[in-house]
């Protein structure tokens, strides 16, 4: 049973959720800096990765596992830190926290369980860094993260996101890339591509063609490396049908 929120006259803390670099560490903003150095506790999806980045801003501060295999203890170990008066700070292993990771099901907890605030810290987020430079994708766009692994299911659901004529973002493996790109050219190969590869790294790579050429395009290289970033899009031809 989940215990009612806490009344006002009690102590109300803050949990800040952190966006962090996608790659590059100097993408970090002042204010989130600021935030890591004064809060008690940082909860991180995996203490390694925020470990770089506190270690390169010289930062020490006391770290909490909370991901995937933990968050039904972390959630409730968070809410007792919060509880106890101490302020948190939240971060995914990259980007902005919520969109593809624990930190939406902690902040419902926290949300759901007590009064205490939940402050968002805006920063890099891998589908905004990549719509920036995808050129004339129409004026909305969908995220949808990471597609299901079960081919079946994959099918389906992209075929359901081509039929709605807007863009939307994937995130993908370089070990699926191929295949995702392949399921999409057998949909409709007109479609636009834009392949955001190691965003904001040292082997940044961003690219853009019809899905049908991308694939041949990463098809062709002796091995494909680094995580993508992808936004598909309605072809040149579709945005003339509708401009018509």
């Amino acid at each position: 049973m989940l215990s009612p929120k806490k009344l006002e006259s009690e102590t109300v803390s803050t949990l800040y959720m952190v966006a962090t670099p996608i790659g590059n560490l100097e993408d970090i903003t002042l204010r989130a800096l600021k935030v890591l150095k004064s809060v008690d506790v940082i909860a991180c999806e995996d203490t390694r990765h925020t470990g770089n980045l506190l270690s390169h801003f010289d930062i020490k501060k006391k770290t909490i596992s909370c991901h995937a295999h933990n968050e039904d203890n972390s959630k409730k170990g968070i809410l007792a830190l919060l509880d106890q008066g101490l302020s948190v700070a939240y971060c995914s292993d990259a980007g902005t926290p919520c969109l593809s990771d624990p930190g939406a099901r902690l902040v419902e907890y926290i949300r759901t369980n007590s009064s205490h605030e939940i402050v968002p810290l805006p920063g890099a987020n891998s589908a905004a860094v990549l719509i920036s430079c995808a050129g004339n994708i129409g004026k909305t766009f969908h995220f949808e993260g990471f597609l299901p692994v079960k081919s079946g299911k994959r099918l389906k659901r992209l075929a359901e996101l081509i039929a709605r004529k807007e863009a939307f973002v994937i995130l993908e493996s370089p070990y699926r890339v191929l295949k995702t790109l392949g399921e999409v050219e057998k949909i409709d190969p007109s479609l636009k591509c834009v392949i955001g590869r190691e965003m904001t790294k040292q082997f940044e790579e961003i690219r853009s063609a019809r899905v049908s050429e991308m694939l041949k395009m990463l098809s062709e290289r002796d091995s494909v490396k680094g995580e993508f970033t992808i936004v598909i899009a309605p072809g040149e031809d579709d945005d003339q049908a509708e401009e018509d």
